[in-house]
């Protein structure tokens, strides 16, 4: 008998730690101000724990080179990260980064071939191309790995341990916006957040070398083919 109590005992205390540390949802909506209705623009909602470190939960995800572009546009990844650039271009391409902590270059590589990094520590890079200037993405490195995006019409959804958190809305047009909540075992909707996007301005870009792009990089004609 003492046994079976004993057993039963453990049984409910283990069933107790695991709805403890089941995951509550947070949902809430990002409104954006200053946004052309059609401007495809990726918003990113991320949480930081303020009373406990985030797990670490490094990804490997992909940055691939398709049609002269970044596919995806923005991609957003946990410290400690594996990213493949891929070309699956029938050209060659060079990415790089000039962006500190860690810049890079990957130097000239070509159709099918991918090139990879960890990328260790929170940051924003800028990522380009040395051939094609029009060849732009952002890779947003977060210390935690509770990361979303918001829907078309700016709505969002994340799965948390009870406990308080910071969310944080960013978009490269905007400067990121912040509010402090508390997620319990029932679940919580976030106050609003909004980002302005009405200053912003797109700049052009140098090469790697820190100069301009030669007015023949613009010329579509003048691509290197694989030999």
């Amino acid at each position: 008998m003492r046994l079976r109590i004993a057993i039963s005992a453990i049984g409910l205390t283990g069933a107790l730690l695991v709805a403890a540390a089941a995951p509550s949802e947070l949902t809430g909506r990002v409104r954006v101000v200053g946004r052309a209705a059609a401007a495809a623009v990726p918003t990113i909602v991320y949480a930081d724990p303020l009373d406990t470190a985030p797990p670490h939960r490094p990804q490997r995800v992909k940055l691939v080179q398709r049609n002269k572009t970044f596919q995806p546009a923005v991609v957003a990844v946990p410290a400690g990260s594996i990213v493949d650039f891929t070309n699956d271009d029938l050209i060659f391409h060079n990415v790089f980064s000039l962006s500190p902590p860690q810049p890079f270059d990957l130097g000239l590589y070509r159709a099918g071939a991918s090139k990879s990094r960890t990328f260790s520590e929170p940051a924003v890079f800028r990522v380009f191309c040395n051939i094609h200037p029009q060849m732009t993405a952002i890779l947003l490195v977060l210390p935690t790995p509770y990361i979303t995006e918001t829907d078309a019409a700016g709505n969002y959804r994340l799965d948390l341990p009870a406990g308080r958190y910071r969310i944080t809305a960013w978009s490269e047009r905007s400067q990121p916006v912040s509010i402090d909540v508390e997620v319990g075992l029932a679940g919580v909707t976030a106050g609003g957040l909004t980002l302005d996007e009405s200053k912003f301005v797109e700049l052009p870009h140098k090469n790697k070398f820190g100069q301009d792009y030669s007015k023949e990089s613009y010329n579509p004609l003048k691509d290197k083919k694989p030999q």
